[in-house]
């Protein structure tokens, strides 16, 4: 497996049907390799005695054939694996030597109910950054979400949401959260000017933050937009619409400080888009 080549961590399930489609368009498209790989096992990675192991194996590795198998006729080159283990382990392991890691959710994007934080330890620790796709809500989806805050991982976000535009044809939306906050201790006045201070602030943020990218891709549509607001919350809002939504594995300022969690955390539990996690 090389520096191109996509990891898709599937299972034999809507969630991992939908992500397996989702990996095979986007190595198609880029020219890429795709290793589709199944962990059969839990946190051990224990299936029963060495017989009932490679039997489970076996067939795993032959339901995985009957999925890639048009993908193939249709020349895409693509990689099956199936081995025991503990999926999240073995998946960053393999992460290290990917360009890109893409698993699926059980989650209905739109369903604005919080559960467990579904692959958290993958998006967490992979090596690359991380693809989720959720059952999408079918509308009129348009655009890439990414989320910017003036970091260097914000910068990688940008890089890598600007690559996907691209790819999509679709405009890059490069979103500025500003989140006014009131001490305890010394409260401020939150006038006016205060508010338009934060915001002209932001925007001069985010604009510097995607000048780079105008100038390498002058024919990418880019708009930068700044609201008020908790950055998960915003993030979600604008990704509601979109066909990807792009965040850093984790920020700084208002959203690292005052948050529950990351903000990525925040967008994964309930996530409106695909959602792609970088570092």
């Amino acid at each position: 497996m090389g520096s191109n080549t996509i990891l898709m961590g599937i299972t034999d399930s809507d969630a991992g049907l939908r992500a397996f489609d989702w990996a095979a368009d986007r190595a198609a498209a880029l020219g890429q390799e795709l290793h589709v790989i199944s962990v059969v096992g839990g946190a051990t990675g224990s299936v029963g005695d060495r017989a009932a192991r490679d039997e489970r194996e076996f067939q795993t590795e032959q339901r995985l054939m009957e999925i890639v198998r048009p993908r193939r006729e249709a020349g895409l080159s693509i990689a099956t694996e199936a081995i025991s283990g503990d999926p999240v382990r073995v998946l960053l392991e393999r992460s290290k030597d990917a360009a890109l890691l893409v698993i699926g959710s059980d989650r209905l994007a739109d369903d604005q109910r919080a559960r467990g934080e579904h692959g958290s330890r993958i998006t967490a620790g992979a090596a690359c950054p991380v693809v989720v796709v959720a059952e999408i809500v079918e509308r009129e989806r348009s655009g890439v979400v990414v989320g910017v805050d003036g970091s260097s991982i914000s910068e990688a976000a940008i890089a890598f949401a600007a690559g996907e535009a691209l790819r999509l044809g679709e405009p890059l939306i490069a979103l500025g959260v500003w989140t006014p906050l009131q001490a305890v201790s010394s409260p401020v006045l939150i006038t006016s000017e205060y508010k338009a201070s934060l915001q002209t602030l932001t925007e001069e943020t985010v604009t510097a933050a995607v000048a780079g990218i105008r100038d390498a891709h002058p024919e990418l549509d880019v708009r930068v937009e700044v609201e008020a607001g908790f950055p998960s919350t915003v993030i979600l809002s604008h990704a509601r619409t979109a066909r990807l939504a792009v965040v850093g594995s984790h920020g700084r300022g208002a959203i690292a400080r005052f948050l529950l969690g990351s903000v990525s955390t925040e967008v994964l539990a309930r996530p409106t888009s695909v959602v792609a996690v970088v570092r």
